[in-house]
């Protein structure tokens, strides 16, 4: 293990000896890097970012002032065995963020790529989070929760552990999450309930006009008709078949918690 002789390291920053610093990266001051980490190739460490042992980390990731990775998790339980934090390549996390590592020995919390992670929040342990998710300032994502690509976590949410969000949903601030939130719709209040279909997300993402008029006629089987989730699901399967009626079918029946239901007079749909 070593750190690459391109890679810059601020005389205040501490690196252990049996840490690997990739090419090009830059160590800020007051920096602290632990035993068994690695940090890719042309990764930012802002000052007093702390990195403790077991993490690894890709290339290209910028993490910000008083951000501490890889801490122990927050559970009673923990004994201090060996488990692990593993961050993707081309993520923000902005400043005063902590991310823990596994639970149990040798589990692992995963963050995949291009995320764009805010101020003053916590990723807990054995979460998995896709690629090119955004979670606002604030947001508090509890333990072995998953989060699925591009989604969006506004700022102050509250992810009740074991919960799941599907992609590209978008949960708007200060909601709480004690349920599974099935991909591509839009989701508020206290009390999370599902608002309609989240359009502005879709179109970003290259959806195309037919892809989101199928995934509304999804919602409204769904939510709006008065059947069995399991009647409906067979009805979208049958007349509204495609790749992403598909995945948000198989998310639905995958459930364990249940999924987010919609309210009486709170329906956002256009």
């Amino acid at each position: 293990m070593a750190i690459d002789p391109s890679a810059y390291v601020a005389s205040t920053a501490r690196v252990h000896p049996q840490a690997t610093i990739g090419p090009g990266t830059r160590i800020g001051e007051y920096c602290v890097i632990e035993s068994d980490v690695t940090v890719g190739r042309s990764c930012i460490l802002e000052p007093y970012v702390y990195v403790k042992r077991w993490t690894t980390m890709g290339d290209e990731n910028e993490i910000s002032a008083g951000t501490a990775l890889g801490t122990d998790p927050l559970d009673k339980t923990f004994t201090g065995e060996r488990s692990y934090l593993i961050i993707g390549s081309g993520n923000k996390i902005r400043e005063h963020y902590t991310v823990s590592r596994g639970t149990q020995p040798e589990s692992i919390t995963r963050i995949g790529d291009k995320n764009y992670i805010m101020t003053s929040g916590h990723i807990a342990h054995n979460c998995i989070l896709g690629d090119r998710i955004v979670v606002a300032s604030c947001a508090l994502v509890a333990g072995y929760v998953e989060i699925e690509s591009e989604a969006f976590i506004s700022g102050g949410v509250v992810i009740h552990q074991y919960s799941k969000v599907g992609r590209l949903a978008m949960v708007g601030g200060n909601t709480r999450v004690n349920s599974d939130l099935p991909p591509f719709f839009l989701y508020s209040d206290f009390n999370v309930a599902a608002k309609g279909l989240n359009i502005v997300g879709l179109k970003r993402a290259g959806f195309s006009r037919d892809d989101i008029r199928t995934l509304k006629s999804a919602y409204r089987t769904l939510y709006r008709e008065g059947l069995r989730q399991e009647k409906a699901l067979s009805k979208i399967e049958r007349e509204l078949p495609n790749e992403h009626t598909r995945h948000l079918v198989d998310f639905i029946r995958r459930s364990k918690r249940g999924i987010c239901r919609e309210r009486a007079k709170t329906i956002q749909e256009e």
